[in-house]
């Protein structure tokens, strides 16, 4: 037997305790061409809120008493394909489990010598990809422009800022904490407390490009603070996520009109061809300590719902892990 989490019932407003169910699976035997594989670290992340509303959008949505999907790294325990073998460490999309059988063509194999396997869910994973991909082909940003990153020390938020100030941009950012402000200070972020300072207030100066993670407040703030031209990388709305209606707004809208913006959602999932060019540029970076990252890791698969919570509540620093299973 295996525990894994399932969805109890659809969250109203932020997640609760009571919207999930820790049940005991039985194990099947991978046959030919999978692999069984023990989870290490589990991925909790923002989209997953969306699924959990019942709303088809670019993935399926969570049913009621089905399983919660979502990036894994584990350990292969048995394999069934000659591409793997016992103790490699894997990219799944098991979720929230202890173990599972995945089809081998659906795991992605990692080379710990190179980076811990951990970063495959951060900055070296769709994190990171998330905001290389929303820098280099949404927003297509150039040396010497000015970028304004909101909740920048969370998993995409820290690799965006970074990434940009890595290309030359002068990058300001935003966060919820004093801690969190003195750590991309440290990084060469023009970081601000958001509960502090007014976003509209830390722009006065003026920007050239905004990378989106919080939309709200931020988003009209930076529709404000862009120059004629400049262009809005609109990847999430976190501050909007729980709400239980939807609300108005941006209400400055017309200033796409006014200064000829634009503003360009995206899918990382639709550049899945670019990740390879992606590790190419970004994994060097990380190798070599120009590029950081910080991980903020909960021990145990039942604190699994009270991780995810705490991303609504501002409680990570980077990258948000579950640590289900031992490394060895």
């Amino acid at each position: 037997m295996t525990r894994a989490f399932v969805l109890a019932a659809r969250p109203e407003g932020g997640p609760k305790p009571s919207d999930f169910e820790l049940c005991h699976t039985p194990e099947s035997a991978p046959a030919e061409g999978e692999v069984r594989v023990r989870n290490v670290f589990v991925s909790v992340d923002p989209y997953m809120r969306g699924r959990m509303t019942g709303v088809h959008t670019y993935v399926p949505p969570y049913e009621i008493g089905g399983s919660i999907d979502g990036a894994a790294v584990g350990r292969v325990v048995e394999s069934h394909d000659e591409r793997f073998a016992e103790g490699d460490w894997v990219v799944s999309q098991l979720g929230w489990c202890e173990a599972g059988v995945v089809a081998g063509h659906r795991l992605r194999k990692l080379d710990p010598s190179v980076a811990p396997p951990s970063t495959a869910l951060g900055m070296l994973g769709m994190p990171g990809f998330t905001a290389w991909i929303g820098l280099v082909d949404i927003g297509r940003v150039s040396e010497g422009e000015t970028i304004y990153v909101s909740g920048a020390a969370g998993a995409v938020g820290s690799a965006a800022a970074q990434i940009a100030r890595l290309k030359g941009l002068r990058v300001i950012g935003s966060a919820g904490t004093a801690a969190k402000v003195e750590w991309l200070r440290s990084l060469g972020i023009e970081a601000f407390d958001y509960h502090e300072t007014r976003p509209k207030e830390a722009l006065a100066d003026g920007i050239d490009a905004y990378f989106d993670n919080v939309g709200g407040v931020h988003l009209e703030a930076g529709l404000a603070a862009l120059r004629p031209h400049g262009c809005v990388i609109a990847c999430g709305a976190i501050s909007r996520y729980n709400d239980l209606r939807a609300e108005p707004g941006p209400r400055n809208l017309f200033l796409m009109v006014t200064k000829r913006l634009r503003l360009q959602g995206f899918i990382v999932f639709d550049h899945n061809d670019r990740f390879p060019a992606f590790l190419a540029e970004v994994g060097p970076w990380v190798r070599s300590g120009e590029l950081t990252y910080r991980e903020t890791i909960v021990d145990g698969l039942e604190n699994i719902p009270d991780a995810f919570a705490g991303l609504f509540r501002g409680d990570n620093v980077g990258k948000m892990l579950v640590r289900v299973g031992p490394d060895d």
